[in-house]
């Protein structure tokens, strides 16, 4: 499959295909002609503590297991937690995200996660990027067999990017798939060795188009010149897309600009690490308010962003699993099950908490210390892939799993 593959090495842009079909740019510009549907999944890698995230202020249990860093309710105190619905409230650090919330863009999806009962960061993580929990030989990603599942002709070579330093577990499988760590630093590596043709970008296709691409050069040199135009030193977000400095936030902002860059992106990933927080989680301030300062700030700036492409855009976030319903010795909490999603965009019924919570009470909890889940991860997916991104048969996407029909409820249109 690399003679038809484009990722990255080393920082830059390494085209391997010395054969280039002679139909890539046509393919390109149809693909960016007709805007697309737009799936922009977002990995929270370490079990982010949901319950500290979307908070049931409404649950004395919440309360009495967690005396030192629970979130105060709503109207208690200037920092206390934001109410979304008299029972759940979103942490204050994620206040950038609440008119999103009351203003029907944004759903929460809660007690969801995976049947798996691994409190291992790796093999959860695993299952939820293959979409088979339990299942440690499938050798692709729920996001490649998502492309595979839409198959087309004219389909851009830019169809599915990672801003990530390598391809996630979800984008992994025979579907063509980018991993960029930063757009702006990418030419044409030798494939061989890795090694950049010529120090300038100019010298670079001199090179490639001579010895490496021969008669397939111009076209390679056309596709690295239409992602060098989206340079990230001239780029300027809408108003309001005000991305935090960090690497997830610039992540999020570089999204933004291959989206309206017209390249033909349909799939993109971020990722956001650090949530594993066994020591000193906090509660209003603390490792885990840092965190979500970062992640509520970069994503109300990438909708601010987009803008009106927002209508064909859904956000999706995810984490491996979340964590135990009592914090620890250490003012932390430990590796639980149920966790919270946030689905944002086009179609989206939001202003609601989706999903049947199931109470923290001692019996409701699972193996007696974690929220239950009561939500399957893949439902959660299916509905995205099919309700959004229009997918009319999803199960190839989600072997030996029977989706969920109950949509009466469900958190699109």
């Amino acid at each position: 499959m690399t003679s038809r593959r484009v990722f990255l090495r080393n920082g830059g842009l390494a085209l391997l295909s010395l054969g280039f079909a002679p139909t890539f740019l046509a393919r390109t510009a149809a693909a960016a002609s007709t805007r697309t549907k737009l799936l922009i999944a977002i990995f929270q890698r370490g079990a982010v503590d949901g319950l500290n995230v979307v908070v049931p202020c409404g649950e004395r249990e919440y309360y009495r297991r967690r005396p030192s860093i629970a979130i105060p309710r709503p109207g208690d105190g200037t920092d206390a937690a934001l109410d979304l619905d008299g029972f759940f409230a979103f942490h204050p650090r994620l206040a950038p995200l609440v008119s999103l919330y009351r203003n029907g863009t944004l759903a929460v999806v809660h007690s969801c996660g995976s049947p798996d009962s691994t409190r291992s960061h790796f093999d959860a993580q695993d299952y939820m990027e293959s979409a088979t929990p339990g299942v440690k030989s499938t050798n692709d990603g729920w996001l490649n067999r998502t492309l595979r599942a839409e198959r087309t002709t004219d389909a851009s070579a830019f169809r599915a990017v990672a801003l990530a330093p390598t391809l996630p577990r979800s984008l992994q499988g025979s579907a063509p798939a980018l991993a960029i760590g930063q757009i702006g630093q990418f030419g044409i590596h030798d494939g061989a060795s890795g090694a950049m043709l010529g120090t300038s970008f100019e010298e670079q296709y001199a090179a490639a188009a001579d010895s490496v691409l021969k008669g397939t050069g111009q076209e390679a040199f056309e596709a690295v010149t239409m992602l060098k135009q989206a340079n990230p030193m001239r780029y300027q977000p809408a108003a309001g897309g005000n991305y935090p400095p960090s690497a997830f936030g610039q992540a999020l902002k570089q999204i933004a600009q291959l989206a309206k860059s017209d390249v033909g992106l349909e799939i993109a990933f971020a990722e956001t690490g650090n949530w594993d927080h066994h020591v000193n989680e906090g509660s209003t301030q603390g490792l885990l308010a840092a965190r979500l300062d970062d992640f509520g700030r970069g994503l109300a700036a990438l909708v601010a962003d987009l803008g009106e492409r927002m209508s064909d855009t859904v956000i999706m976030t995810m984490s491996e699993f979340g964590r135990a319903v009592s914090e620890n010795g250490n003012r932390g909490t430990d590796h639980g099950h149920g966790n919270a999603m946030l689905v944002m965009g086009a179609g989206v019924k939001g202003g609601h908490v989706y999903g049947r919570w199931p109470g923290l009470s001692q019996e409701a909890l699972y193996d007696g210390r974690d929220l239950a889940v009561t939500t399957d991860f893949r439902d959660v997916f299916a509905e995205v892939v099919t309700r959004h991104l229009g997918v009319k048969d999803a199960s190839p996407i989600f072997p030996g799993y029977a989706i969920a029909r109950a949509n009466q409820r469900g958190f699109m249109s």
